[in-house]
């Protein structure tokens, strides 16, 4: 029974024929009553009629034998379609400018980013750098669309460019940090990439983010190809890092003392291209007369050097 305070009461009944495993027919009746004033029984009461009706069962599944050429097992990460069309800067100056027009938070916005950051990757040098001439324009906020969308390019063009971008200032400081700790990430760096912005540690200018991302940058190249202290571009890198050090990381002052400290933990982060710095640092780890902390990094930038340069050798007995 039902209340006299209800005020809406509602009924649904379905009857379903199946045949085989197969529904054919579902039939359902919906009533909804509203009652405003139970005790002078006035209201209203709707009721609803659906049908459902299996009208034809496909006995054959259309299959094109030629579409299995197309399919491959693959992993779950997000994968983007290749472009087979051949990408001009003059498409992506556009592209930047629907970047300016669009709403900041729009699913239009993200899906034009990721555009322009899949089309810079078909692009050379050459168009890069006349793409920049073109549209280095801030648009609303201050936003520069093509500076935020080069570092996830991981292109050698986009990374020349990066450097370019970097040795010239015509990028603000922060977004300088910005490109050094995106080349940590880049999957497959090239030695291109790494000659490129070798001379960037010669700077005197050189921030913790260039030694370290440009470093890094060498790690992951190593780690993919053998040999690597052979590649000129790795040897470069590795001279550089070694003049800092001068034999035996001799410091003056407190300001050499950190630039010293960062250059030891740049070293370590090289990995196997710092086993030709291992007599060096065996110099440095050794001296008693230098800092604890001078010592101590000189030990740990060994962490990634191969032991068949056989460390128990070259590093005597730290105390």
């Amino acid at each position: 029974s039902q209340s006299e305070q209800q005020i809406l009461s509602s009924q649904l009944e379905c009857v379903q024929s199946i045949k085989d495993g197969v529904l054919e027919e579902a039939k359902c009746t919906e009533s909804d009553r509203v009652t405003l004033f139970p005790q002078q029984g006035s209201g209203a009461e709707t009721q609803t009629q659906s049908s459902l009706k299996l009208l034809q069962v496909q006995t054959e599944t259309l299959y094109n034998t030629g579409d299995s050429e197309d399919l491959y097992v693959t992993n779950i990460l997000y994968e983007r379609e290749g472009t087979k069309r051949e990408v001009t800067g003059g498409e992506v100056t556009e592209l930047v400018w629907k970047l300016c027009l669009a709403h900041s938070a729009s699913y239009e916005t993200a899906d034009l980013f990721m555009t322009l950051v899949f089309e810079l990757r078909h692009l050379s040098l050459e168009a890069l750098r006349a793409l920049w001439q073109r549209s280095s324009f801030k648009c609303r906020d201050n936003w520069q669309p093509l500076i935020d969308a080069l570092p996830s390019c991981a292109t050698e063009a986009c990374v020349v460019l990066m450097k370019d971008l970097i040795a010239s200032g015509e990028v603000e400081e922060d977004k300088v940090e910005y490109f050094f700790w995106s080349f940590t990430f880049i999957s497959n760096p090239t030695s291109g990439m790494i000659e490129s912005l070798a001379p960037l540690l010669k700077s005197p200018r050189a921030s913790q983010s260039c030694f370290l991302g440009v470093t890094a940058l060498v790690h992951r190249f190593c780690s993919a190809h053998s040999s690597c202290d052979r590649v000129p571009a790795v040897q470069s890198v590795m001279r550089t890092l070694g003049k800092f050090l001068g034999g035996n990381c001799t410091v003056q002052d407190s300001e050499h003392l950190s630039k010293m400290q960062l250059v030891l933990k740049a070293i370590g982060n090289a990995g196997l291209a710092a086993a030709s710095l291992a007599p060096a640092l065996s110099s440095c780890a050794s001296l008693r007369s230098h800092p604890v902390e001078i010592r101590l990094a000189a030990v740990q930038a060994f962490r990634r050097v191969p032991c068949s340069v056989r460390v128990s050798d070259l590093l005597p007995e730290v105390t």
